[in-house]
């Protein structure tokens, strides 16, 4: 045999993918994508919400630390080393000192408008960057706060 009638009897035989089994292929792969798509959505937005609550448990720490060396709170939490920290959303967690009134929050209130902290608050506005003072509120509801005097960090909606 030569060579040119190897190749069509070669191509004769080979056979691709109809289009049916691409199209199958195709509904299996947007089926594996439709459930992993929001699973990972959800596990990204868990994740940030835990370094959140870290990362104001270390605020909380360097805040207490100051606290016992200088006998006040830090007006601002450039004092205390985090003044550029940016929350998993990329703004500015928020802090007030409930004995002046500094700091660049405002107090936060619990859903009966009482006070969440006696010495002060830090808190991070949340996936939709809007915060009102009550975590009662719509747009509080995504906030991660610290709550009873540090004994709580996490969503005001969970609080």
């Amino acid at each position: 045999m030569t060579l040119s009638i190897m190749r069509r009897s070669r191509s004769r035989n080979s056979q691709g993918f109809t289009m049916i089994e691409l199209l199958i292929v195709v509904a299996v792969i947007m089926i594996i994508a439709a459930i992993a798509i929001p699973n990972l959505v959800s596990a990204i937005y868990i994740a940030k919400v835990a370094r959140a609550v870290s990362e104001i448990t270390n605020i909380e720490e360097a805040v207490d630390l100051y606290q016992s060396i200088n006998n006040v709170l830090p007006d601002n939490l450039s004092q205390v080393g985090y003044g550029n920290l940016l929350d998993p959303w990329g703004d500015p967690y928020e802090y007030v000192n409930h004995a002046t009134g500094h700091g660049n929050g405002t107090t936060r209130l619990d859903h009966f408008n009482v006070p969440l902290n006696s010495d002060f608050d830090i808190y991070s506005n949340g996936k939709d960057r809007m915060s009102s003072a009550s975590i009662a509120a719509s747009d509080s509801q995504d906030d991660v706060i610290r709550a009873s005097d540090g004994s709580y960090k996490g969503l005001a909606s969970q609080f």
